[in-house]
């Protein structure tokens, strides 16, 4: 796994060994970041559960501001702080070993862009999602990756879903401000 574009172009990024983490695929990875593509440069980037970072990596690296990446389990923690410092993008970030729910329900910062990628079909999207809704900017964007037969709600908070995306068994659906 490759970081695709920008500064850190190039650069192999780490996982943690096992299936406890499904690393997001490369194709679904550069479809995501193409999506937002004009709106990540000085932009507050959110990676909630993280895994190995990429997506808030993958961010940095196309001139993201700042990013916050959160996981839960002390073994994704090292593996993003390794891939932050392997792609020198460490002055950037901020890495949270947190329960992403908690974290977003006591956070008050706003994001611009928000990566959602929690494990399939445990029930934490559908929680995380409006939690993220409150944290964003009006013109910020949310992109949640799920599986093919999971449905994601019309609307979260002030935030409606904007458009989807498939990617075989892999979809990615965004949600935009309502005003916008």
């Amino acid at each position: 796994m490759r970081v695709i574009t920008g500064t850190a172009r190039g650069r192999r990024l780490v996982t943690r060994e096992g299936l406890e983490t499904r690393p997001t695929a490369e194709r679904v990875k550069e479809a995501m970041l193409n999506i937002v593509q004009f709106q990540v440069e000085g932009r507050r980037v959110l990676d909630a559960f993280a895994g190995s970072g990429q997506l808030g990596i993958e961010a940095l690296s196309r001139g993201a501001a700042h990013a916050v990446f959160l996981d839960s389990n002390r073994e994704s923690v090292a593996v993003i702080q390794k891939n932050l410092e392997t792609t020198g993008l460490a002055d950037r970030a901020e890495v949270h070993q947190t329960d992403a729910l908690i974290f977003l329900n006591r956070e008050a910062l706003p994001y611009d862009l928000c990566f959602l990628d929690p494990p399939y079909r445990t029930g934490l999207l559908q929680k995380a999602l409006p939690l993220c809704a409150a944290a964003m900017n009006p013109g910020g964007i949310i992109l949640c990756e799920h599986p093919l037969d999971e449905q994601m709600p019309e609307e979260a908070g002030d935030f409606r879903k904007s458009r989807t995306y498939q990617y075989g068994k892999i979809m990615v659906t965004t949600f935009v401000h309502k005003d916008v």
